[in-house]
C-alpha cells in the first residue's frame, strides 16, 4: 500500500468545497482545510504509485476550484 499527503490550493473561498468533494473519492482516508501556504491536505493511499498518479490526476485535479497540488509520497526509513 501506497500513502501520500496531497497539498491542494484553491481558489480563494473555495477550500471547504473542495475538502468535502474530495473526501468523498475513494482512496482518500482524509481531507481537511488549514491555513498557511496550502488551503486543503489529503492523505491518500492507493496500491500502487501509479495508481495513486491515477487518483491524483484523474480525480483530485479534476475538482472544481483547485489551482495547484504537491503530492507528497509517505516513505519508511
Amino acid at each position: 500500500m501506497v500513502q501520500a499527503y496531497i497539498l491542494i490550493q484553491t481558489e480563494v473561498g473555495k477550500a471547504s468545497t473542495v475538502a468535502s468533494v474530495i473526501s468523498e473519492l475513494p482512496g482518500v482516508i482524509q481531507a481537511d482545510d488549514v491555513t498557511g501556504p496550502y488551503d486543503v491536505i489529503v492523505r491518500a493511499q492507493a496500491e500502487t504509485v501509479d495508481e495513486l498518479g491515477r487518483l491524483v490526476v484523474a480525480e483530485v485535479q479534476r475538482v472544481e476550484g483547485i489551482t495547484r497540488t504537491l503530492t507528497c509520497p509517505v516513505v519508511h526509513l
